[in-house]
This record gives C-alpha cells, sequence and structure tokens, in this order.
C-alpha cells in the first residue's frame, strides 16, 4: 500500500479571526500528533509538499470574475463588490493571505487527485481540504474555493468516472450542484438534516436533474444522531451505490463536526462510528483521495484525522486516540425515519444507477 500525506506549514499561517469557528490550526495539530505517534514512519508512507493551484486549474471550477475578486480580497481589505461574491460577511471575512490559503488547500487536492490517478499512491490525504460549499461563484460557509468540485472536474478531464462521498455534518451542497446533472460523478452525503442545520438543504427527494437524476443521494440526520444511525446510514447505502456505479476513483470528506463535542453541530458521532467507516472507504480497494473538511473541536479533529491516517496505513493507533462508548439518543422515531429515507433511496434512485448499465461488482 502506497500512501502520501500531503501538507504545508502554511495550512497554519492564517487566521479566520479571533471568534471564527474555523481554526487552521487545528491542521498543524494533526500534523504534529500523527508524527508524535510515529505515523509517518510507516514502510509505504510519505509526506510529500503541498502546493498551489493554479488559476487555470481553479478555472475548473470557479469563474474568473470570482477568482479575480478573492484576488484582491487576499490583502484582508474588503473590495467593492465583494458581497455579491459571499465575502465579508460573519462566515466568510476577507482576512490577510485568503486568497493564497484556499489555493494551497485547494492545489493539496489536485496533487492528491494527480497521485491516485497516476498510480503513485493507492491513498493520498490532504487534511485541508472538503471544503465543500463554496459556489463557482462565491464563497459559502468558511469555503473559499470548492477544492473537492476542482480534484473531481481534474479526474474527469482524464476520463474517469469518481465517487465522492461526504461524512461532515453540514450537506455537501457545493459538490453537489457542481454535478447535479451529470451521470459521470455520484455524489453521497451523510449529514444533519437541513432543517436544523447549515446550508438547510440535502434531502432524500434530492436526486439530481436530466442525466445525472439518481447520482445525487442525499441522507438526513436527525439531532443526536450517533454512532448508530451513521453506521446504518453509510452500511445501507454507501456499498450498494457504489457496487452499482463501480467508480474509477473515490474522493471522500472526513469532516468530524458531526462529534458530540463540536461547537456548532447537533450530532453525537464518537471514534467508533467515525472509524468504521473509513475502513469502509478502505475496503472499496478504489484509488482514494482524502480530504478533511469541518471539525471546530481541535482536540477531536487532530484525534479523528490521527486515526484515519493509521487506517490508511494499516496500523493501529494509539488507544488514547479513541472515546469511549456513546448510546445514541435519537430513538425509535429517529431510527425509523432513517431507515423509511434509506429504503427510498434504494427504491428511487439505486434502479436509475444499475439502469445505467453499470451494476454488477467491483472490479
Amino acid at each position: 500500500m502506497k500512501t502520501t500525506f500531503l501538507y504545508s506549514e502554511k495550512f497554519a499561517n492564517v487566521s479566520y479571526g479571533r471568534d471564527h469557528p474555523m481554526r487552521p490550526m487545528r491542521l498543524k495539530l494533526t500534523y504534529e500528533l500523527i508524527k508524535e505517534c510515529g505515523l509517518f514512519d510507516i514502510p509505504g508512507a510519505k509526506i510529500v509538499e503541498a502546493r498551489k493551484a493554479t488559476e487555470e486549474e481553479l478555472l475548473l471550477f470557479h469563474t474568473p470574475q470570482y477568482i479575480e475578486m478573492l484576488k484582491k480580497a487576499d490583502s484582508g481589505a474588503l473590495p467593492e463588490d465583494a458581497g455579491l461574491y459571499g465575502l465579508g460577511d460573519r462566515d466568510n471575512p476577507a482576512f490577510p493571505g485568503v486568497f493564497e490559503w484556499s489555493c494551497y488547500s485547494t492545489g493539496a487536492s489536485i496533487q492528491a487527485a494527480e497521485l491516485i490517478s497516476e498510480g503513485k499512491a493507492d491513498i493520498a490525504f490532504n487534511i485541508a481540504g472538503g471544503l465543500h460549499h463554496a459556489r463557482s461563484n462565491g464563497a459559502s460557509g468558511f469555503c473559499y474555493l470548492n477544492d473537492p468540485a476542482v480534484a473531481i472536474n481534474h479526474l474527469l478531464t482524464l476520463g474517469k468516472r469518481v465517487a465522492y462521498v461526504d461524512i461532515d455534518a453540514h450537506h455537501a451542497d457545493g459538490v453537489e450542484a457542481a454535478f447535479y446533472d451529470t451521470d459521470k460523478v455520484l455524489t453521497i452525503s451523510i449529514h444533519e438534516s437541513g432543517r436544523y442545520l447549515f446550508p438547510g438543504t440535502g434531502f432524500p427527494q434530492d436526486m439530481g436533474e436530466g442525466s445525472g437524476r439518481g447520482y445525487a443521494i442525499n441522507l438526513p440526520l436527525p439531532p443526536s444522531a450517533g454512532d448508530e444511525l451513521f453506521l446504518l446510514g453509510f452500511e445501507g447505502l454507501v456499498p450498494p451505490f457504489i457496487e452499482a456505479f463501480k467508480p474509477d476513483m473515490l474522493v471522500t470528506q472526513l469532516g468530524v463536526d458531526t462529534f458530540k463535542k463540536d461547537p456548532i453541530s447537533h450530532l453525537s458521532l464518537t471514534t467508533n462510528g467515525f472509524e468504521k467507516m473509513v475502513k469502509g472507504f478502505k475496503s472499496f480497494n478504489l484509488p482514494w483521495a482524502a480530504l478533511g473538511g469541518g471539525g471546530y473541536d481541535l482536540d477531536n479533529v487532530k484525534r479523528a484525522w490521527t486515526l484515519s491516517w493509521a487506517i490508511m496505513n494499516g496500523v493501529k493507533a494509539p488507544a488514547r486516540l479513541r472515546d469511549g462508548p456513546l448510546k445514541d439518543e435519537t430513538g425509535q422515531e429517529g431510527r425509523r425515519n432513517v431507515v423509511k429515507d434509506i429504503d427510498f433511496l434504494k427504491r428511487e434512485a439505486l434502479p436509475l444507477v444499475k439502469k445505467a448499465g453499470y451494476d454488477g461488482v467491483l472490479p
């Protein structure tokens, strides 16, 4: 197994502001914990210096007008008309280095896509990526450049079929919107229901349109959903849709704002359920670009992504990184609703994917 960890000291060299929940320092803390645990010394594992995305690469998804506006905001001063591009509000401040930093997080996701598509890595992990809310023409939800969409578009230019699976607390609205009308990309998002959490979208009936009908899969979970419901949704949907779609490449977003202590969501996942999902991704034996994502409790972030790197490399991580068991508090009604949504998606969306001629077993 060849694994690559994309990293740069520049990942942690910016600040959204003192009171903002997004703290890039979490990336450095994760890197340091992985190093402390000796998980960079595994045979077959290597660290690669992250690079900036080029403007040409950004144009794979973003508009020229938005890129120019984000470049102007790099000084930290708010350009005129910035609000038209989602810049300058509480969620998406214009801070010094915002464009350069976003180019590094996106460049590392492109590198991950390049490494797996060229066979130089079986798994590539960019903890700075997974900024899944940004739109082609604007910032949204702490995200300025949509690195998953840019990286997936890079893979599409190579003729690859891509499955994108997102287990962040928030619906992967920006990535889903980018590929809502194509059957070349399967998007699966398991998240806290938009009835309770930003961005207010991502319901089972939202299954794509045109040739993409059936290729956008959304499973909203109730507040307090923990390991039991997450795994019920993951195991009920992800393997059958991956098997039917038969992708060439797997891209995942491993947000950890799903954990109990996260300050801006209402879920109760622990490392127990999270690890099983990460092991599930690895079990598909597909070239895998893993991206970071949300996570606003620093301890949760560094522990969960350190555990992820250990799983990717097939080694055991220290027990101190793991949570104890936590009882799922959603009750029978929550479970019934999730089962109902899983059954709906299997009945309505899965046949559309199979009908396209990609049913069967994974190669």
